[in-house]
């Protein structure tokens, strides 16, 4: 019987044939991956019943990433707790201060995602990793703990929603725009514990970065993960990284949905998510006219801080200054992003603008730390989130746009149209 890529890999980890939305299953997980926030009380857990070896410590895959260079006695008491605990366990995978990133981030680029397989993070944004054809989703730190003694997890099998997303994208408009158009137009429960998958010319056009773009805000839909059947792009990118077998897995061409939702991006223009819900968009251009000022331009996070978004930013901002008064912060996700700019002279042209540039951290996107909001700012911000309070006080408002629309009102101090900057 047909099945979606969802049900084909969830059913080929629960050793079974078929599966069908609905369905309680308990699935063998292939990656399991763990940072400084959620699995020190996971770790917890599990020293409190006795429980004290990892189901498989080559399918474990570390990295401190939220609070990390470390912010204070707490954070580094977390960060040193993870640490023995991969050194008891005799973890390889770990990513340390230095050569470390954003988890969402670091798992692709060192070759940890592949297609057709199960990953799972004490982490909402995990949903990312279906970019290369996994099954990937954010869990608790209790299942987290279950997960990392037996490398099994259950899963209600989710109903899948199809995206088909066709045209070509207009000069100035990019994959934040295409799924935060999407979450406006669904809502933030719109696609609630379902699978979304994307598809469609505009999806086949896409880079894997610009994808991840789009997969990992499926939870701010409130998706239990966000798919794209891997195509030749997806498998060269994998190749460069690493050596391991994997079996591509794709929906069967009459799979059941339970809906398809169509899109044409031909005219699509860039899109801003006002406070304080991600489903709050209006065009850019309804942005500007509304004169709105910004204290803080904030590129970076899981979403957008990778090298194709951090060369978008640096294109605009090139020669330019920032406006005065407004602050940019610029975080590469990960240390080999962060080289990689550096040897690009992009950390350069961030700088001579005006902006300042952090070492890779979860940071500001959470609320955590380097970047934090006082009462009454506003950011514009390429992270994933908006929620009140989300970067700092109650009483500041976060503005989700993409990295190009981020750069371009760096440099006026508004939120403003990026199209008149982008070449």
């Amino acid at each position: 019987m047909s099945m979606t890529i969802t049900e084909k890999i969830l059913a080929k980890h629960c050793n079974k044939n078929i599966v069908r939305p609905g369905e309680i299953i308990n699935a063998d997980l292939d990656i399991v991956m763990c940072h400084d926030v959620t699995t020190p009380p996971a770790i917890k857990m599990l020293d409190e019943r006795g429980i004290n070896k990892v189901f498989d410590k080559d399918k474990i895959v570390v990295t401190p990433d939220h609070f990390v260079p470390n912010k204070d006695i707490k954070s580094a008491e977390l960060a040193k707790r993870l640490r023995d605990w991969v050194n008891k366990n005799k973890i390889e995978n770990y990513y340390e201060v230095g050569r470390h990133g954003v988890c969402h981030a670091i798992l692709p680029e060192q070759g940890h995602v592949l297609p057709g397989t199960t990953i799972i993070c004490g982490d909402s944004h995990t949903c990312t990793h279906g970019a290369l054809g996994a099954f990937s989703t954010g869990v608790g730190s209790t299942d987290l703990a279950a997960a990392i003694a037996t490398g099994k997890l259950w899963f209600k099998v989710p109903e899948t929603i199809k995206f088909v997303i066709n045209g070509k994208l207009p000069k100035g408009v990019y994959s934040k725009d295409i799924i935060l158009n999407i979450i406006s137009d669904i809502g933030v429960g719109g696609a609630l514990y379902k699978s979304m998958e994307f598809s469609g010319s505009t999806i086949d056009d896409l880079s894997v970065e610009a994808r991840m773009t789009i997969t990992n805000m499926a939870i701010e839909a409130g998706g239990k993960t966000g798919v794209i059947n891997p195509d030749q792009k997806t498998i060269d990118y994998v190749k460069k990284r690493t050596n391991k077998k994997f079996e591509v897995v794709k929906s069967d061409k009459d799979a059941n949905y339970l809906e398809i939702k169509k899109y044409d991006v031909t005219n699509l223009e860039p899109i801003v998510s006002f406070p304080n819900l991600p489903s709050n968009g209006k065009t850019a251009k309804e942005a500007e006219k509304m004169n709105i000022k910004i204290d803080q331009a904030y590129l970076g996070s899981c979403t957008n801080g990778r090298i194709e978004d951090l060369r978008i930013a640096a294109e605009i901002v090139k020669g330019k200054k920032i406006a005065k008064g407004t602050r940019m912060i610029v975080v590469p996700a990960t240390t080999e992003i962060w080289k990689q700019a550096n040897k690009e002279g992009l950390l350069d042209i961030f700088m001579d603008f005006g902006a300042t540039v952090s070492a890779p951290t979860c940071g500001a996107c959470l609320g955590g730390y380097m970047g934090i909001l006082a009462k009454g700012e506003r950011c514009i911000s390429s992270t994933n989130r908006n929620f009140v309070g989300r970067m700092g006080h109650p009483e500041s408002e976060v503005y989700l746009a993409s990295p190009a629309t981020v750069a371009a009102s760096a440099i006026e101090g508004k939120i403003v149209d990026p199209r008149r900057y982008v070449k």
